[in-house]
């Protein structure tokens, strides 16, 4: 079993900043590509950011300059670092994962998701 675990979410007033992790745990043999989405009410899964296993990094433009990706492979961890957050960025931000398991395929995995909301 694998499991994406988010946490960092929050509220937060309008120019503020939060910091999102995601932990990987289970039975692991190596992670790929590694990134962020989010989804606000009424609107489709967007992607916010992605970062590969040798730190390449790709990034939605409405964040460009403002969010920051990146990882601890040793840990199994990425982050998402969260700056000038406007009332636009309120969604759930849901990390994700290409995964290879011992003696297996590579496998796409969701996390729960965790609540970001920004106040005006």
């Amino acid at each position: 079993q694998v499991q994406l675990v988010e946490s960092g979410g929050g509220l937060v007033q309008a120019g503020g900043s939060l910091r999102l992790s995601c932990a990987a745990s289970g039975n692991i043999f190596r992670i790929n590509d590694m990134g962020w989405y989010r989804q606000a009410p009424g609107k489709q899964r967007e992607l916010v950011a992605t970062i590969t296993s040798d730190g390449s990094t790709n990034y939605a433009d409405s964040v460009k300059g403002r969010f920051t990706i990146s990882r601890d492979n040793a840990k199994n961890t990425v982050y998402l670092q969260m700056n000038s957050l406007s009332p636009e960025d309120t969604a759930v931000y849901y990390c994700n994962a290409d995964i290879r398991r011992f003696g297996m395929t590579i496998y796409n995995y969701w996390g729960q998701g965790t609540q970001v909301t920004v106040s005006s």
